[in-house]
């Protein structure tokens, strides 16, 4: 029973899909910059794969969060889940 509950909720057929619309306020640069945490990339990587420092990095992430109302980077990446913009297992993380 375990293994099915786990393989539906992997299969997303389980989750409800918050609206993307809830994304619109954010430009396709920033819809970028919130999936790349939800991927498990850190400000680190995530300034090497936009070609920017660390720093500026930090503040598109954290302009994204203010943006979309969240505290931290965990609520972005719940964000990112939830909305679809990304989905477990379907999509490749970019350092791979």
């Amino acid at each position: 029973m375990t293994r099915r509950l786990v393989e539906l909720f992997a299969s997303g057929a389980a989750a409800r899909p918050l609206p993307a619309r809830r994304l619109s306020v954010l430009t396709t640069r920033e819809r970028e910059t919130l999936r790349m945490p939800a991927l498990g990339m850190s400000n680190s990587e995530i300034a090497a794969a936009m070609g920017v420092s660390p720093y500026t990095a930090k503040t598109h992430v954290s302009n994204v969060l203010t943006k979309l109302g969240l505290r931290d980077r965990d609520q972005a990446v719940i964000t990112a889940h939830e909305t679809r913009l990304v989905v477990a297992g379907r999509q490749e993380n970019p350092r791979c």
